[in-house]
């Protein structure tokens, strides 16, 4: 039986994720038996404003990629249904979520609840926000990582750091070993329960 089997995961982005940092992790979610779903906010800008959102773009490196189907607006979608987060990362897909507080209540749930979220690059980003950064032991892509301490996270330097719940890695290169180590996390996730309640 497959480790995720049953169990429902919020992918969570806007415009500007990296796309293989979404792709990588959710085929691997997939395969393990999850049933993954992208959330998204609506647009606040542009003549899309406040639109439910039905697609968001990708970013590939260097330029625009892929479009990927949304298949909750965040309006709509309640953390409570959802198993554990994943959080990819890209510059502009974080920064844009880190300052909506709707996206912070939504991450904070997972905490609270001690459920299993995995954040990778700028991904973190969000999670300082959100106010969960404090304390935790984490990665990221190199350029945050004074922002994450700044938020009280002791960082380092590593390919894939798990602290109880949490799952992060610091960019593309390293997927293979943050999407074993998500994929492991998740299917502990019924030994996680209480962890981060407080």
């Amino acid at each position: 039986m497959p480790e995720l089997d049953g169990k429902r995961i919020a992918i969570l982005v806007t415009d500007g994720f990296e796309q293989i940092e979404l792709t990588d992790p959710r085929k691997a979610l997939d395969q393990a038996g999850a049933k993954t779903e992208v959330v998204a906010p609506s647009p606040a800008k542009g003549d899309e404003a406040g639109k439910k959102p039905t697609k968001v773009k990708g970013w590939n490196h260097t330029d625009w990629g892929q479009e990927v189907p949304v298949d909750r607006a965040l309006d709509d979608a309640d953390p409570a249904d959802y198993d554990a987060l994943l959080l990819p990362g890209g510059v502009m897909s974080p920064d844009k979520l880190r300052r909506i507080e709707a996206v912070q209540r939504f991450v904070r749930h997972f905490f609270d609840e001690g459920k299993p979220v995995a954040a990778i690059c700028h991904g973190p980003w969000t999670l300082i926000d959100a106010g969960v950064a404090r304390g935790r032991k984490m990665t990221s892509y190199h350029s945050i990582q004074e922002d994450l301490k700044n938020a009280g996270a002791e960082w380092s330097d590593r390919e894939v750091v798990v602290d109880g719940n949490l799952v992060t890695s610091r960019k593309p290169d390293d997927l293979p070993a943050f999407d074993r180590e998500m994929v492991r996390v998740f299917a502990g996730a019924e030994r996680m329960a209480g962890v981060g309640k407080g």
